[in-house]
């Protein structure tokens, strides 16, 4: 039976044994288990995954990217199906998607697809660290603090209005930077926001 492990960076690898499988990657061997390892992510994280899969040349050409999932479990169940063409390699060869793209015949569609998904997980990092000094890193910095700041605090450093400020902090920290943001209200009604990690 192969392993499968996935990275940071959403990239699940076929792997036949387990001493292979490099440190901090998590591993899975079995639908059971994927569903067990995704129970506490991002349904976003699993739009990553499956959309690093779909539209790729090769034997994932007939998977169409997807904007949401109607819930966890389609998720999971859709990319354990699509895993398993990861598993069609030799048992003694280690494959990624990428790879198995590769040595599959390349059409233009999968390869425009192929591109896009690589300039998104550029920009994706790239919005990882802000600029010093600019608005983004005030307002990360002002977030990290122990005591996090007040939606008036922000707006007072950054000029922002507050849609502008919730905004930047569900889609620029909390989805592209992949940190999760705390919202609680003092005594006073104010808001506070603060990364817990």
């Amino acid at each position: 039976m192969r392993l499968f492990a996935i990275d940071n960076d959403n990239t699940v690898t076929a792997f036949p044994a387990a001493e292979q499988i490099p440190e901090g990657q998590q591993q899975f061997a079995s639908e059971k288990e994927l569903v067990k390892l995704t129970a506490d992510w991002p349904i976003d994280r699993l739009v990553q995954i499956w959309n690093g899969f779909a539209g790729v040349a090769g034997p994932f050409g007939d998977l169409k990217p997807v904007k949401k999932f109607t819930d966890r479990k389609t998720a999971v169940k859709r990319i354990w199906a699509a895993i398993q063409k990861l598993d069609a390699g030799a048992p003694e060869e280690t494959t990624t998607a990428q790879e198995t793209a590769a040595t599959a015949p390349k059409g233009a569609k999968g390869a425009l697809k192929k591109a896009k998904a690589t300039k998104a997980a550029r920009t994706k990092k790239a919005a990882a660290v802000p600029r010093e000094f600019s608005k983004k890193a005030i307002v990360l910095e002002m977030l990290r603090r122990k005591e996090g700041a007040t939606l008036a605090e922000i707006a007072k450093a950054t000029d922002w209005q507050n849609h502008s400020i919730r905004g930047f902090i569900s889609g620029t920290i909390t989805k592209k930077m992949g940190l999760t943001v705390e919202s609680t209200k003092n005594e006073q009604g104010e808001r506070h926001y603060r990364v817990t990690k």
